[in-house]
């Protein structure tokens, strides 16, 4: 069964993909800026590991994150934190089947970085993006927090050149419309 926790710090953080209008390559993200990032971060997962000397926490096995009705699961995470008098989350990383979820939208890619200081969220490899009937396909996702923009692209980051995400190199998609009489 898995315990529930909450990590510690003020900046835990938004894995955040509400109200997202679909746009070719780049998507719009209004409610990530108004997503509270102070808010406490919840937990669960089927071992942890606490590496103290590294600040650093290992989540492993079915790792279930939620803050403020945002989620975010995957295989592995491992939570890296500075301890300035109290722990400060400063970026997690997460690994094997990456999904982030906030009421409707869902996101998904192999890899899923987020970078406290920074406030970017990044899925890598395999994108996908769905919202109602649309969908968004790519090989990388960067989500900016402060100005609720992203933007997706059909390469992996990191990748050598020709090396694609799963839409051949490119973005693809499919967007809904409206039913008419």
């Amino acid at each position: 069964m898995l315990a529930r926790r909450r990590l510690p710090g003020a900046a835990a953080g938004a894995f955040c993909l509400a109200a997202l209008a679909l746009v070719p390559g780049s998507v719009t993200a209004q409610s990530l800026m108004n997503h509270n990032s102070n808010a406490p971060v919840d937990y669960a997962a089927d071992r942890i590991e606490l590496q103290d000397r590294a600040n650093r926490v290992l989540l492993s096995g079915n790792v279930d994150i939620t803050q403020a009705g945002l989620r975010l699961q995957a295989a592995r995470m491992t939570v890296a934190y500075r301890n300035a008098g109290s722990i400060e989350i400063e970026r997690i990383d997460a690994n094997g089947g990456v999904v982030v979820t906030k009421g409707e939208e869902r996101a998904s890619g192999n890899v899923g970085i987020y970078d406290f200081n920074k406030r970017i969220i990044t899925l890598i490899g395999n994108v996908a993006l769905r919202q109602g009937g649309n969908t968004l396909n790519g090989g990388r996702m960067v989500i900016d927090l402060t100005t609720g923009r992203s933007t997706v692209d059909g390469r992996s980051a990191g990748g050598a050149p020709g090396q694609t995400g799963s839409a051949g190199g490119r973005v693809s998609g499919t967007f809904s419309v409206p039913k008419r009489d």
